[in-house]
């Protein structure tokens, strides 16, 4: 792990966080509060590129993404016979990683930095106590893990069921009300994964999500320039 990436500061309070209504769970009292506030300690700044944490890495806590955004991949084969890599998830701003971890005490992908970006880091064992003794934290780790098995289903969903178009338009709705929930712009965003990242995420060359989004800029349903996003008709895109 770099030196930037271990860089570590004192964590702002969750009370005055502005992703808490995404992280925290409802229920707490003040003085849970209190407590999960000393629990997440610090926070971790990680340059773009630079991995959170490797596969094979031993497990020790969950994060929570604070600002930025973050791609787990995982690696099919050795990396030193050539393995290619595949993206399995985008994390936002709000966005729990690192569960991956709990069942074998490892962690099973790569998570890295798509920009500057900041985690809370949350000592697993610490915040499982808690759990054991707070019955609304408990829910939210349950939700949490619940959340996880969707996304990962409705994404092998996507890969096997739908056409190329249709899984880059839903990627794009997601995305807009994903940055919704958080406050941001529906309608333009930076897409922070490359080309070549969206079509290991949806299954698909580089060239075919290019021309995907070149077709859905023609046709007037986005405007698309470089990593800039602009969705001119949610109905449209939505009717695909």
């Amino acid at each position: 792990m770099s030196d930037s990436t271990s860089m570590r500061r004192r964590a702002a309070h969750c009370s005055s966080c502005a992703m808490r209504h995404l992280c925290m769970p409802e229920g707490l009292c003040a003085n849970d509060v209190s407590r999960l506030e000393n629990i997440i300690s610090v926070t971790r700044k990680i340059r773009r590129g630079e991995a959170l944490f490797r596969a094979g890495d031993p497990f020790d806590s969950l994060y929570a993404v604070r600002s930025g955004s973050l791609k787990t991949l995982v690696t099919h084969g050795s990396s030193r016979d050539g393995g290619r890599e595949r993206v399995t998830g985008l994390l936002l701003a709000g966005d729990a990683l690192g569960l991956d971890g709990i069942g074998d005490g490892r962690h099973t992908c790569d998570a890295v930095a798509l920009e500057d970006s900041t985690v809370c880091v949350v000592p697993y064992a610490l915040f499982e106590r808690m759990c054991r003794e707070t019955d609304a934290l408990q829910r939210r780790m349950h939700r949490m893990m619940s959340q996880a098995i969707n996304r990962e289903s409705d994404h092998v969903v996507r890969l096997g069921m739908l056409r190329a178009d249709e899984r880059v338009a839903r990627l794009l709705l997601d995305m807009s009300a994903r940055l919704a929930r958080r406050g941001y712009a529906a309608t333009e965003f930076t897409m922070r994964m490359t080309r070549d990242d969206i079509g290991s995420y949806l299954g698909m060359t580089l060239e075919t999500v290019s021309r995907t989004l070149s077709r859905f800029d023609k046709l007037g349903l986005i405007e698309a320039h470089g990593k800039s996003i602009r969705i001119r008709d949610f109905e449209r895109l939505r009717s695909i």
